[in-house]
This record gives structure tokens, C-alpha cells and sequence, in this order.
């Protein structure tokens, strides 16, 4: 009863984990699509499936699945990892390769970095800095600049992919604990469960009557006999 329990509530916590993975996840891609971050969309559509797909391992009890979602997560840090080390410049990155972002087709960045709270974006006319169809805004005003929400976004996917990583190997291991301990040939064996046996091996011999017309004669005359001695 309480490994049971345990399971269930391994269960309902795994998919609670991906459900709020799943609404970031969407949340997130509807703002990468705003800013045409073909990158972060990529990676985010490959984590959206990844996360059904480990909904569905928990649910249908399937191990394999959810070692799946769990191997994702592991590269979805990864890449969570990089995104803020991108805004925040460490090391040799630097915003002004966007192309890392929106693969070169592009020259749009975060969706924030225009319409973060309290931004005020002034465009400069005429300006001799913009390429062609393009035009240069200044942005001020903001109350939180738009790298540090990009971060705190991507920190909050690191957050939530080390709790479903560390759910989704428990569960994981405990579906795979049930199917070891099924016996697949004997059926419930393991589980303390016996076929029912037979009361007696009593061989069953033919009963003959003198007025049956199909006993054979040996079998009339041995019960003639016997019925002779009787007397």
C-alpha cells in the first residue's frame, strides 16, 4: 500500500512538473515568435513535444518515454545554460551576434528589448546606422531591462527541468521495478498468486452393466463369475 502511494504521488508530481513546463514553454514561444527568435522557437517546439511525450509516459506507465523526456531535459539545461550566458555576455558572447539567435534571417531580437515594462522606444529618423527597410529606436525607461527577463526566463526553465528530471528518473525507475517483478510467463507467480490443483489423481476406469449391449464379452463373463461366487 504505501509503495503504491508513493508511485501515485511520484506520478501526480511528474505531472504537475510538466504541466507548468508545458505553459512556459508556450508562453515563451508565443514571445520568441514575436521577436522571430528562430533558435529559441526550434528549441522550444522540440521541448513542447518532449514534455507531452513524458505526460504520456506518466500516465500510460510507459518507462521508456520518460527516460526519453529525462535525457531531454538534460540537453534543455544545456541550452537554458547558454541563453543567459548569451544576454549576460560572459566569456567571448555578445548580443551583437543575433545571428546565434534568429539564424542570420533577421535583425529582430528579444520582443522585450521594445516592449518591456515601463519602455519607451523613440525612433530616429533619417539615421545613417540603418540598413535598408530598417529604421534605429532608442529605448528608455525600462524598468527591467530586456537580457535580465530573457534570463530570469531561461532560469526559470532550469528550475523546472531539475525537478522533472529528478521526478522522471524516480518514476521511471519504479515503472521499471513493477515490470521486473511481473512474471510474464507465469502470470502473478510473483505476487504470491497459485493456479488451483486438482483435489486427487484417481484414474477413472470404465463402468460395464450385464444388459449393456456394447460391453465386450470377457467383461460379461468375468461379472458372470463374480456374481456366481457371490452366491
Amino acid at each position: 500500500m504505501g509503495r503504491c502511494r508513493g508511485r501515485c504521488t511520484g506520478r501526480c508530481s511528474l505531472v504537475v512538473i510538466c504541466s507548468f513546463q508545458l505553459a512556459a514553454a508556450l508562453e515563451r514561444q508565443v514571445f520568441d515568435f514575436l521577436g522571430y527568435q528562430w533558435a529559441p522557437i526550434l528549441a522550444n517546439f522540440l521541448h513542447i513535444i518532449a514534455v507531452i511525450l513524458g505526460i504520456f509516459g506518466t500516465v500510460q506507465f510507459r518507462s521508456r518515454y520518460l527516460i526519453l523526456y529525462a535525457v531531454w531535459l538534460v540537453l534543455w539545461v544545456g541550452w537554458n545554460s547558454f541563453i543567459i550566458c548569451f544576454y549576460l555576455e560572459v566569456g567571448h558572447l555578445s548580443q551583437d551576434r543575433d545571428f546565434l539567435m534568429t539564424f542570420n534571417t533577421s535583425l529582430h531580437r528579444s520582443w522585450w528589448m521594445e516592449h518591456g515594462p515601463g519602455c519607451l522606444v523613440t525612433p530616429v529618423p533619417n539615421s545613417p546606422l540603418a540598413p535598408d527597410d530598417h529604421h534605429v529606436i532608442t529605448v528608455s525607461g525600462c524598468l527591467l531591462d530586456y537580457q535580465y527577463i530573457e534570463v530570469v526566463s531561461s532560469a526559470l526553465q532550469v528550475f523546472l527541468a531539475l525537478f522533472g528530471f529528478v521526478y522522471a528518473c524516480y518514476v521511471s525507475k519504479v515503472f521499471l521495478e513493477d515490470e521486473d517483478s511481473f512474471d510474464f510467463i507465469g502470470g502473478f507467480d510473483s505476487y504470491g498468486y497459485q493456479p488451483p490443483q486438482k483435489a486427487s489423481h484417481l484414474q477413472l476406469q470404465p463402468l460395464y452393466t450385464v444388459g449393456d449391449v456394447s460391453t465386450p464379452k470377457g467383461a460379461k463373463r468375468r461379472i458372470a463369475d463374480d456374481q456366481e461366487a457371490s452366491v
